[in-house]
């Protein structure tokens, strides 16, 4: 049996004496994911990334004997690093995170920034540490928790990779290129999702898909006088306009296309019915929201189901368009906007960019030259139903660490990875669950880690690979 409070002590210490103060020299590293440094080999964040992390890890390695640590590089990838527990028994369980990093964001406060580690009570400050640089070191901080007591576990393989932000193009070769290393996992823990509040286990039920592109529509070879030209030659901004409402209703938010939602499973609704019961306003009141601003329902449930389960448009770039500043009375050539389409969790991503791309280009208004580019593809996941041992260990330890019940809701992220895994192994388990809770802000400013959750999070982590053994002993 785990002695919870026991282990609640230990690693809370290796938190606060080594992992805090190595997330922060993390955090100090602008390793960037490859989409968004294309020369990130040559740059050599990643590498010193890989290197912090893998010396860490080294030197808790003889705390678990015959533990191995390799960094593995296939020529012109992002490397992986893989470390190989034994265990009793044999099954095995798949620990996974990642390494690489947003780009840097505006925004931030005065004084913080993505590369600045600033720690603030209980907040740690700055690009990665919560996503998910803390990963590897709650993995293994659960493991050396069990060794200290002489919990016995079954073989465990931690996989940490540095393409997750790109959408993880490189982790099927590095699945398949490991694959006899990696065995079957009868349980995969990925510790990549976020959490509803700081006060309880959040489980993340499933992920949303993604279909992102680039919208270029040209009108006119070069700029004209907008004096001249304007009521003869369409503006291409307006037929920008035009043809995202094929897609999005302004009005309400909602896509347009039946093709783009699928059945919610009475069950999830069940949950996102709890979740929303649970939060109350902060559903929506963690979002940095100017005053005055309201969200898009009254009703919280229909906010989680929307995040969660239904399509949803966000048009995150825009070209073409000169700064305020340096903007003449011109009417432009061309308007170019990247759109990102998150997609529900079962939906299929490819046939979804192709209703996308049909849907853009077909009968484009006054015969403007209009194309879609689909430039990736991201499959969402639903989560297995847990089997009942593992029900059981994960209520019993929100309880014990948090002090609460567990809760489980969808993410309306999309991590490529799990969509791999379910597919590979669909006998599989899945713990996925993460530190990312209100105003932790991934991917924006302030973004920071939660270290109570980080730690509790870890607890659970001990737990659960406890009961895992202990059921899987009892067949």
């Amino acid at each position: 049996m785990l002695d919870i409070a026991r282990t609640t002590k230990w690693v809370g210490q290796c938190w606060s004496d080594e992992i805090v103060p190595t997330l922060a020299e993390y955090i100090k590293i602008p390793n960037k994911s490859p989409a968004f440094d294309p020369d990130w080999a040559a740059h050599g964040y990643m590498d010193e990334a890989v290197a912090m992390f893998e010396g860490w890890a080294r030197a808790k390695l003889p705390s678990l004997p015959g533990a191995t640590l390799e960094v593995v590089r296939l020529p012109g990838r992002t490397p992986v690093i893989l470390i190989e527990v034994p265990g009793e028994g044999n099954d095995t369980v798949l620990l996974y995170g990642h390494l690489d990093k947003q780009p840097e964001m505006v925004g931030w406060t005065q004084g913080y920034g993505p590369w600045i580690p600033y720690l603030e009570g209980d907040k740690l400050y700055g690009r990665g540490g919560a996503d998910d640089g803390y990963a590897m070191f709650g993995a293994l901080s659960a493991l050396l928790a069990l060794k200290e007591q002489g919990v016995p576990h079954a073989r465990c393989v931690v996989l940490i990779e540095a393409c997750e932000e790109s959408g993880s193009y490189d982790l099927p070769y590095y699945v398949d290129h490991l694959a006899q290393k990696i065995g079957t996992p009868s349980l995969v823990v990925c510790l990549d999702s976020g959490c509803g509040n700081y006060d309880q286990l959040w489980m993340t039920t499933s992920l949303r898909g993604m279909a992102a592109g680039t919208l270029r529509i040209e009108v006119l070879d070069e700029g004209v006088h907008s004096g001249d030209a304007s009521g003869i030659v369409p503006s291409s901004f307006r037929i920008l306009r035009r043809l995202l409402s094929r897609l999005e209703d302004e009005e309400t938010g909602a896509i347009r296309p039946a093709e783009l939602y699928v059945q919610i499973p009475p069950e999830r609704v069940a949950q996102a019915r709890r979740a929303s019961a649970a939060l109350g306003d902060a559903v929506y009141t963690k979002f940095p929201l100017k005053a005055g601003m309201s969200p898009m329902d009254d009703d919280l449930t229909e906010l989680v189901l929307n995040r969660t389960w239904r399509p949803q448009l966000a048009v995150t770039g825009i070209g073409g368009l000169p700064p305020p500043v340096d903007a003449g009375n011109v009417l432009l050539p061309s308007t170019v906007a990247k759109l990102s389409l998150r997609l529900p969790p079962t939906l299929d991503a490819a046939k979804a960019s192709e209703i996308v791309s049909k849907l853009l280009e077909k009968n484009p208004p006054y015969g403007a030259r209009v194309v879609y580019k689909p430039e990736s593809n991201a499959v969402g996941w639903h989560a297995p139903a847990l089997s009942p041992w593992l029900e059981q260990s994960l209520a019993r330890a929100s309880e014990t660490t948090f002090g609460a019940p567990p809760a489980y809701m969808g993410e309306g992220g999309t991590i490529p990875f799990m969509a791999m895994l379910g597919e590979k192994f669909p006998q599989a388990q899945f713990v996925v669950t993460g530190v990312l809770g209100p105003h932790s802000n991934a991917h924006g400013p302030n973004e920071f880690l939660h270290i109570p959750t980080g730690k509790r999070i870890s607890v659970v982590i001990a737990q659960v690979l406890a009961d895992h053994h202990a059921q899987q002993g009892r067949h």
